[in-house]
């Protein structure tokens, strides 16, 4: 599994313990470091990278997960390019789930001091299939929503 945006490890031990083997990638160097230390010797690794570049490989991987990070890359053709190279190193048949946060103002007073690009729902089914991934669907919660999409 591939975990995208992995912060400080919020959701890294859970799909540790759930996945044969955790890749996480993380943009910042800090939290990179910090939980790449945390989780040596388990079967999770921890790379610093970028999810418009990712340094994998296609068809590496049969699942991929960003939670709450899609909005922080700074423009939608990022988030555009991130979905390819998600669909590039995903082999046939694998999945890409994410969960994200609708647009509205108590989001953006939360970004302030952050990138907050906020993917549409309405739009995502559509961008991910230009990307390569099929089955895209898309569901919406009061406090969010999943994307879940296959190669």
């Amino acid at each position: 599994m591939l975990e995208l945006g992995a912060g400080p490890g919020a959701a890294t031990e859970a799909l540790r313990l759930r996945a044969g083997r955790v890749t996480s990638l993380e943009y910042d160097h800090g939290f990179a470091a910090r939980l790449g230390a945390r989780v040596s010797g388990t079967n999770a690794s921890v790379i610093q990278g970028d999810a418009t570049t990712l340094p994998f490989s296609g068809n590496t991987f049969s699942s991929a997960i960003a939670i709450l990070m899609l909005h922080h890359l700074r423009s939608n053709e990022l988030q555009d390019r991130a979905f390819a190279e998600i669909a590039r190193v995903l082999r046939p048949g694998g999945v890409f789930l994410a969960f994200e946060i609708p647009d509205a103002w108590l989001h953006r007073v939360g970004h302030i001091r952050s990138t907050f690009v906020p993917v549409d729902p309405a739009t995502a089914s559509a961008r991910l299939t230009v990307a390569g991934f099929s089955h895209a669907t898309i569901d919406l919660s009061r406090g969010g929503f999943r994307i879940r999409a296959l190669r």
